[in-house]
């Protein structure tokens, strides 16, 4: 069985069909969900289907580097004051993204930061959004390169060299969609990388992947992106399971 450690089960894209598509992800052999936060518009929806497979969903709390905005102060309370009331297993997804707005980069900077004091105040993994911005996310990560940091860089589209300063800063690497484009260069280097610092994720409903790719996302095809990493590291399905399910319940410490 698999974890899906990072999908957005619960936004508008899956209104219509969402008990179908947890039903299929589960016979397609994938056993629990990790849904990671966005702003505060959405977390009673995250709520409301972590009470609906209490067994299968975990939470994260975090505000998202795209919904920096006027309003982050606020954002950033909302995620403070449900960190205290706890019942989440990380701080995310949170992070820089400079793809589709640069001009916030200091309010980006200035949350990343303050998301990862309180997760290290938590003793929570941060789960890290990195779009364009692998400089800028990892001269945030020097500052803490002494604390008792950990967590993964969700949807890992970094080079080799990223790649291993990433583990470097006790992060793991988030694997999705993207090792199956042909274009994602990802599939180049990750062999290399050790079995036990990757998870698997969809990032559902974004970043299908092959043959879905540019289709709605869900975490049924998680096994799709599980059977192009075997194909790299020359192991079996089972292999793979038990160790990235046993690396995901390490660092969310999921029960």
């Amino acid at each position: 069985m698999f974890i899906d450690t990072h999908t957005h089960l619960y936004v508008s894209e899956f209104d219509d069909d969402r008990t179908d598509v947890v039903k299929r992800a589960i016979e397609s052999g994938v056993s629990h969900f990790v849904l990671p936060a966005i702003d505060s518009s959405y977390t009673k929806a995250m709520h409301d289907l972590c009470d609906q497979y209490p067994d299968r969903m975990s939470l994260m709390m975090g505000l998202h580097p795209t919904h920096v905005g006027d309003d982050f102060e606020e954002q950033l309370a909302h995620v403070e004051t449900q960190l205290k009331k706890g019942h989440y297993v990380a701080v995310g997804e949170i992070g820089i993204d400079l793809y589709w707005d640069t001009s916030t980069l200091s309010l980006q900077q200035k949350a990343f930061h303050l998301q990862i004091q309180w997760a290290l105040e938590h003793d929570l993994p941060i789960v890290i959004h990195c779009r364009d911005a692998f400089k800028e996310v990892f001269h945030v990560l020097e500052e803490y390169k002494t604390e008792s940091l950990r967590g993964v860089f969700h949807c890992f589209t970094g080079t080799e060299d990223d790649a291993h300063r990433a583990l470097g800063h006790n992060m793991l690497l988030g694997i999705g969609g993207v090792v199956t484009f042909k274009n994602g260069k990802i599939d180049q280097f990750l062999s290399s990388i050790p079995l036990e610092k990757i998870i698997l994720e969809t990032d559902a409903p974004y970043l299908a992947p092959v043959p879905y790719r540019g289709k709605r996302n869900e975490s049924a095809y998680l096994p799709l992106v599980a059977q192009k990493v075997c194909e790299l590291y020359g192991i079996s399905m089972g292999s793979l399971a038990i160790q990235t399910t046993t690396n995901a319940q390490n660092l969310f410490r999921l029960t």
